[in-house]
């Protein structure tokens, strides 16, 4: 059992709370899995500032601290050494959020960390996102991360319940392993070690035993082939089987699809200043609006898609 939550704001005037009503969606999901949280917070000016190639990693992947346990001027030193170009750092508990010019790309700041910091996690990369990870509770974490303060114009937050592999950063979801790209997942897909042998086949290497990573990577690769996100989800429902509710995010969109008997729960509202998406209705109480809201379940098998 994990929990899941997502907030769209289509109102730009919504986007300084972002990160106050992101926290208190997750904090209400704590029940449903209290080991480990992350979120995938978009256009904090902060974490991830215009122009700039973000990238997000956990220095010691087998860390259980709420802190890096890196000054952010260290971590700076030692990523610009190995960049040979300058690289600001942003310290947010666990996970450091580093950033560069976009012109050194996302591939070239990661091999930079994992020269810096061998033992590092990279959590998610590209020009608009921010990945945090860490083991602990969800309360302690949002703490840890700043998350409260965060801004921008949408976010993804996932509270997890380990049933598959072990409690540590590279088991923490989000996953992101395209650019600007993640995945949260409750469920679990039962026939993901074939599928993930497939996707070896075509050059994917894993970092995590989790099936959530197999199903990041499958929707990634239809991605990268030029498939939307709507007809790379509809792949994803041919592919997999299990019961899951999976909410997938880019720069561009925000979509959740649940499995063909819809077996774990959720509950999607809709106002005209954003779009929620949560697995129990408690975490939605709190957003400005919802009396006024369209509130209902997803149905089994359809994917609800929205775009900026």
């Amino acid at each position: 059992m994990c929990g899941i939550v997502g907030l769209h704001l289509r109102n730009p005037e919504l986007h300084p709370r972002l990160g106050e009503l992101l926290t208190g969606m997750l904090i209400e999901m704590q029940d449903r899995g209290d080991e480990s949280a992350g979120v995938a917070v978009y256009g904090d000016p902060r974490w991830s500032p215009p122009g700039h190639m973000t990238v997000s990693f956990v220095p010691d992947a087998a860390s259980r601290d709420l802190s890096s346990g890196i000054s952010e001027h260290d971590a700076m030193t030692a990523l610009s050494q190995a960049l040979g170009s300058p690289v600001e750092v942003v310290d947010a508990g666990p996970t450091l959020v580093a950033h560069g010019p976009r012109s050194v790309g996302a591939g070239a700041m990661r091999d930079a960390i994992m020269t810096a910091f061998p033992k590092a996690l990279i959590a998610g990369f590209g020009e608009h996102l921010a990945v945090l990870k860490g083991v602990g509770h969800p309360r302690d974490l949002a703490e840890a991360y700043g998350l409260p303060k965060a801004q921008g114009w949408q976010g993804v937050g996932h509270t997890r319940m380990a049933t598959e592999s072990a409690v540590v950063a590279g088991g923490c979801h989000p996953y992101t392993v395209g650019p600007d790209q993640c995945l949260v997942h409750n469920g679990a897909f039962h026939n993901f070690a074939s599928v993930r042998r497939h996707l070896r086949e075509k050059g994917i290497t894993f970092y995590s035993q989790n099936d959530t990573e197999v199903g990041a990577w499958f929707v990634a690769d239809r991605l990268a082939e030029g498939y939307d996100i709507e007809t790379a989800l509809k792949e994803l429902l041919d592919t997999f089987d299990g019961g899951y509710t999976l909410l997938v995010s880019n720069t561009e969109s925000f979509a959740v699809v649940r499995d063909a008997i819809a077996l774990k729960p959720a509950v999607i509202a809709e106002h005209p200043d954003w779009v929620a998406v949560a697995s129990e209705y408690r975490a939605l109480v709190q957003l400005p609006g919802i009396d006024d809201a369209l509130i209902y379940e997803p149905e089994p098998e359809r994917i609800y898609a929205w775009t900026r």
